[in-house]
């Protein structure tokens, strides 16, 4: 089922603070933002608690229970009887402190589906120039939350490039490919500073290896037969039953975008391996067809699919590859 953003009272809930985001959607808030103001303008203060389920004819259903969003009534999942909700509020209380002592600034906030899952992008300190040029790309953390038991509160290291405000999750290489760092839904998270600051420096130890990484790609230059089949290995075989024009169409966008995309033409990024990683994620962000009535179900599916869904597989596996290419 394809993952839209949610409302609340009739609006887009989400929000942002500084220029406007890529996907164009959400309020914006004019001025660096607290907490409270980030989860009323992005719609996200709305209570979920869990109820007991019963069958049709009234028998209790053992082991269950239903979130239900406090506002609307909807049901957004079931879950075991350990599941314990994490409020909106209490996420980001979970790294209010670090934004209070100025090492975290909130950005963006926003909810997907009924409700059923939240995230937040909070900017850190400093930016990452790739190899002494005019390439800078911005850290940030990204929380992501559900209340319909498929995940636990994670928060990933994630890296967006400002030239073109591509977006690319940074996964621990000794935990699970893009999992980030995982809380589980038992117990109080608020005022655990000492978690959260250790979180803050995995990502800046991450941060700093992705720099090497990418500094590494930018020094690999790639001829026109090279270009072609790293996109060709990249991209999955179509089902035996579907045309190949569409994956026939990618090819040839993300080789248009690797000579033409946003920044490509930049001294040290033009035609190199760095070029290709860039290449593939403008596409997942802003040009990937995505299914929808109307532009505004378009963009929430690609924005869900940039950050949660096979968009953002199909990132980190272009930067897994290129890696391989050069070391």
């Amino acid at each position: 089922m394809p993952h839209d953003l949610a409302t609340t009272n009739g609006k887009p809930a989400i929000a942002y603070s500084g220029i406007t985001p890529w996907h164009g959607l959400g309020t914006r808030l004019h001025r660096p933002a607290t907490a409270a103001e980030v989860i009323e303008a992005a719609g996200l203060d709305y209570e979920v608690t869990t109820c007991d389920l019963q069958t049709s004819c009234g028998l209790p259903v053992p082991g269950r229970r239903a979130t239900v969003r406090q506002d609307s009534l909807e049901v957004l999942g079931t879950v075991g009887p350990a599941y314990e909700v994490i409020a909106n509020r209490d996420c980001f209380a979970f790294l209010d402190a670090l934004v209070e002592e100025g090492e975290l600034r909130y950005e963006v906030a926003g909810a997907l589906g009924r409700g059923e899952k939240i995230w937040l992008l909070a900017r850190m300190p400093g930016e990452l120039r790739i190899n002494q040029t005019d390439d800078v790309t911005r850290p940030y953390l990204m929380l992501s939350n559900t209340h319909d038991g498929s995940a636990s509160l994670r928060v990933f290291p994630t890296a967006v490039r400002t030239v073109c405000h591509n977006t690319y999750q940074l996964a621990h290489r000794r935990r699970r490919r893009g999992q980030g760092v995982s809380i589980r839904h038992r117990g109080d998270i608020r005022g655990r500073l000492e978690e959260a600051r250790e979180i803050l420096g995995l990502a800046q130890r991450r941060f700093q290896t992705y720099h090497e990484q990418a500094n590494l790609l930018a020094r690999h230059a790639m001829s026109s037969d090279e270009v072609d089949r790293f996109f060709t290995d990249l991209l999955p075989p179509p089902p035996k039953d579907s045309p190949r024009r569409r994956r026939h169409r990618t090819h040839e966008r993300l080789v248009e975008l690797f000579e033409t995309g946003l920044g490509q033409d930049l001294p040290g990024v033009r035609r190199t391996l760095w070029a290709a990683v860039n290449a593939v994620s403008e596409h997942v962000d802003h040009h990937q067809r995505t299914r929808g009535p109307d532009d505004r179900t378009r963009a929430d599916r690609r924005l869900h699919s940039a950050f949660f869904g096979p968009g953002r597989s199909l990132k980190q596996r272009a930067f897994e590859q290129a890696l391989a290419l050069a070391t």
